[in-house]
């Protein structure tokens, strides 16, 4: 896909810069995470796919600028389940099917390896965005159950 003079790359496994995804994180609005605990659960990733704007022209140095746009990651088992996590798309490039493309790349690379049982936890407004990319809210009537410390 191009966009903005450049080409949206998709990757598994490229270094994610994790001042650069907390900054893209600002944009969509999440709440500041600790740097620390975030390049933890990068690298404790079954999973990380990334979406890179990627200039058209070399810069002097031969090298093209690159931005990271969106990102998704997956948690899992190894063997049967895996779950998506931290699904975002910058907001300048969001509503051209990015985020869809993401997400259905992430469940590909998942299948590919294997793994059949792909679950994710969507904040309400997006349910409908993931419903139209087949997954399923509590199907047969599994309920996801959360524990939370109480101080």
């Amino acid at each position: 896909a191009a966009s903005s003079g450049g080409t949206i790359v998709f990757r598994t496994g490229a270094e994610v810069d994790v001042y650069e995804l907390e900054r893209l994180c600002d944009k969509v609005g999440w709440p500041r995470r600790p740097v620390r605990k975030v390049e933890m659960a990068l690298r404790n990733s079954y999973l990380v796919a990334t979406l890179h704007l990627v200039a058209a022209e070399e810069g002097p140095d031969g090298t093209r600028e690159e931005r990271l746009v969106g990102l998704a990651r997956a948690t899992s088992d190894h063997a049967f389940n895996a779950t998506i996590w931290d699904v975002l798309v910058d907001p300048a490039f969001q509503r051209q099917g990015l985020g869809k493309a993401l997400v259905e790349h992430t469940v590909a690379t998942l299948r590919r390896r294997d793994i059949s049982n792909v679950t994710l936890f969507a904040d309400g407004q997006v349910v409908d965005f993931y419903r139209n990319l087949g997954f399923v809210a509590d199907p047969a009537g599994i309920k996801g159950m959360f524990w939370y410390p109480r101080f």
